[in-house]
């Protein structure tokens, strides 16, 4: 599962670093103690110590359980009454021993259990096995032309598959390197003007770069200098692609994927990195774009997205009824929207309960009307939701945080129309302080009501 041990930088976080042999040997120490054990907690502070303790589970065949370590008391009861680990681990001290000797687990074999957001209730655990992590890590590899030459940064939180499952277990795969910062557009800047090559991030934090490359050329330049800037985790809006573009002349590649599934679709390396695209299927992943019955629904109409593949997790842990209401005929129903354009990259619109909106017996996706909002120049952020309306079974709602002072809203209404048509068109527009978000900057929909 990981590259033989060498004396290449594997991980840093500051001035803390580890070689892949060093890694090997601390994470081959702390193994001996959790063999035979069925689960362990990790928190998931972003350190080097949780890598180790991280490492050292899947070295032993034993699932890790990574916790928030900003959670809950009432979120956490929960995750340690459902997952049960046999022991849980917090910034363990890093020992040099002797490292056990571990026979290779079965492909099978649970690697990860990640609890998700709980938007429609208590988080689920999501049992990721070892040939999820090993065939996408693998799959990306191909399609980001991603080597062990790579060094990769990124400021992402370790409890989830994005910041820990690709973008730590992904160079310690690949033998490449990992640096962790904590995010900001200087500190990504900083690494690649000594090394790094690769950037992931979450739309907030290419905000945030957009607005820092603007105004500062020299900063421009060391973003210029990135072989790759990979964006996920929720939708990009084209505004700041266009604006990170034009600054550094960078086009970001979007890719597409969840926790039970890891990453689905990817633009390639050398593919066309248009705004609002995700790209097309990664190696070994099928996906469909299909109706309520599951008949797919051809080119440019919206539907859901279905996927199946060795990237599949196993199972939510203690919920059979929910695994099996996931999946039909095999494939495993996302809950996702998108349309498939003319040559097969897909365009996230949103999420079938809270992001598809059905107004005047039309079906309109919340993501194209936010990216036109956005295009706005008084629009700093914008969510779209819908809401019942007695005439059109929905109507639009626009969710704005102005930049500066707030447009009136049939501005914003009359600049929808003219860009897309009449029938999208926000009816009704309120203006926020900001937008509530969740770790991973995801705008948290379900809190925007009246």
């Amino acid at each position: 599962m990981f590259a033989e041990p060498s004396d290449r930088e594997a991980l840093r976080f500051g001035d803390v670093s580890l070689t892949h042999a060093e890694l090997h040997r601390a994470a081959g120490t702390l193994a001996k103690r959790l063999a035979g054990l069925t689960r362990v907690a990790v928190w998931a502070t972003s350190t080097p110590q949780t890598c180790v303790a991280v490492v050292a589970g899947l070295l032993a065949g034993v699932a890790v359980v990574p916790l928030n370590p900003k959670i809950g008391e009432r979120e956490l009861g929960h995750i340690m009454a459902d997952s049960r680990p046999d022991l849980v681990l917090r910034d363990e001290p890093i020992v040099f021993g002797e490292p056990g000797e571990f026979a290779e687990p079965g492909p099978e074999t649970p690697a990860l259990v990640i609890y998700t957001s709980g938007t429609t209730g208590p988080p689920k655990g999501v049992v990721l096995p070892r040939r999820a992590l090993t065939s996408n890590i693998d799959a990306l590899a191909a399609a980001w032309r991603w080597t062990g030459d790579d060094v990769l940064v990124h400021g992402l939180p370790l409890f989830h598959v994005h910041g820990l499952g690709i973008g730590v277990l992904g160079p310690l795969r690949l033998g490449g390197s990992v640096r962790h910062v904590k995010f900001s557009p200087q500190a990504i800047g900083h690494e690649l003007a000594t090394g790094a090559t690769m950037v992931f991030g979450v739309p907030t934090m290419y905000h945030r770069i957009a607005e820092a490359v603007e105004a500062d050329a020299a900063l421009a330049d060391r973003f210029r200098a990135a072989r790759l800037l990979v964006s996920g985790s929720a939708a990009l809006p084209a505004s700041d692609h266009g604006r990170i573009a034009k600054a550094t002349g960078q086009g970001i590649v979007e890719r597409y994927g969840m926790s039970e599934t890891l990453m689905n679709v990817s633009v390639r390396f050398d593919g066309d990195r248009r705004p609002g695209a995700v790209g097309l299927p990664v190696d070994g992943v099928e996906v469909r774009v299909v109706d309520e019955r599951g008949t797919d629904v051809g080119t440019g109409a919206i539907g859901e997205i279905e996927v199946r593949g060795p990237n599949l997790f196993l199972e939510y842990l203690n919920r059979p009824d929910a695994t099996e209401q996931a999946f039909r005929d095999g494939w495993f129903r996302t809950g996702d929207m998108a349309v498939r354009d003319p040559d097969g990259y897909l365009r996230i619109v949103g999420r079938r309960a809270t992001d598809l909106i059905k107004s005047g017996g039309y079906k309109i996706g919340a993501g194209e009307i936010e990216n036109a909002l956005l295009e706005h120049p008084s629009v700093a952020e914008v969510a779209v939701t819908g809401e019942p309306d007695d005439d059109l079974g929905e109507r639009i709602v626009a969710w704005v945080v102005p930049a500066g002072e707030p447009p009136a809203p049939e501005e914003l209404s009359g600049h929808v129309a003219k860009l897309l048509s009449p029938h999208k068109r926000p009816r009704v527009v309120r203006y926020l302080d900001s937008l509530p978000r969740n770790e991973m900057g995801k705008v948290l929909k379900r809190e925007l009501r009246c």
